[in-house]
């Protein structure tokens, strides 16, 4: 079976919106969704991590994969399945299905912190649940999972819809060592933001990113200009970039990126509670970093 064309390129870990009264803001979302797929990016990825999935009702979250149904008709919207339990993450895959998601990003369990057999369990129930193409995302930092590549062998083994795999351990030699195990059989992304050029280097062929949300032309350019091997070109908008993609790979990334959205217009710092916005002198610090950031970005 060959595995499908999305999983290459920039696909946004979207954010999602709030108004003032803490419910999603759909318009924005829609709208969203469109600038970020007008500057080059592939596909749409919400519901992860980035996008506040365990903060959101399970009806939320339907309502989020319509809006960007209905809004990309022509591209592909993959959202995260995270749930606390096995039997919720399965429903979840199915309405994803059904409501007519191309792609599924199969996550951990929340909250629980199972040992390995429990978690390929886990996600291998998601992955059956559905015939859609699936990504396994391995974040041990934020779930305290590590799937490590002799599993992640197992379950490309197991099933033929696993495509791909969302790498997020922080430790790009995690790159070769699973193309070691089984070659092209599996796409594998960057799923934090600062190892991107490290990746694509190391043979990633996605980049699941964050800082995307407030600079997606910019973004777009940098993958491409690390797929080409433009070294030159690559680190000098690196250079740039690095302070902003820093942000995506501390506890508060989700405050800090949508921080930076506000900033430079691309959207609002509101977040979900427990989340909090940011006060004092880490928003005084991050402000300064935008408006440096700002003063010097490169035309792309």
């Amino acid at each position: 079976m060959s595995k499908q064309k999305f999983w290459r390129g920039v696909l946004p870990a979207i954010t999602t919106p709030f108004d003032a009264n803490g419910a999603i803001d759909h318009a924005f979302l829609a709208d969203h969704a469109k600038r970020m797929i007008a500057a080059g990016c592939g596909g749409i990825v919400p519901l992860g991590s980035l996008g506040e999935g365990n903060a959101l009702m399970f009806e939320e979250k339907l309502a989020v994969l319509r809006t960007l149904v209905e809004t990309l008709p022509e591209h592909p919207v993959i959202p995260g399945i995270g749930a606390f339990s096995t039997g919720e993450a399965v429903r979840l895959a199915r309405e994803a299905e059904k409501i007519g998601c191309r792609g599924l990003m199969v996550l951990p369990p929340y909250v629980y912190v199972g040992d390995a057999e429990e978690m390929q369990t886990h996600v291998s129930a998601v992955i059956d649940a559905t015939k859609l193409p699936c990504l396994l995302y391995n974040n041990p930092i934020a779930y305290r999972t590590d799937f490590l590549p002799e599993h992640i062998a197992a379950l490309a083994e197991r099933h033929a819809n696993l495509e791909a795999v969302k790498e997020s351990s922080t430790d790009v030699r995690r790159v070769t060592a699973i193309r070691a195990l089984i070659g092209d059989r599996l796409d594998i992304l960057v799923g934090v933001d600062d190892a991107i050029v490290e990746g694509v280097a190391a043979g990633a062929v996605g980049w699941i990113a964050g800082l995307v949300n407030a600079y997606p032309k910019e973004s777009v350019r940098l993958f491409e200009l690390a797929r080409e091997g433009k070294h030159v070109e690559v680190d000098a908008l690196y250079r740039w970039f690095l302070p902003l993609l820093r942000l995506d790979t501390v506890p508060k990334f989700v405050q800090l990126i949508k921080l930076t959205q506000q900033q430079v217009g691309m959207g609002s710092e509101r977040v979900r509670a427990p989340r909090r916005v940011l006060a004092g002198a880490e928003r005084e610090a991050t402000l300064a970093l935008i408006a440096e950031a700002e003063h010097n970005k490169p035309e792309v």
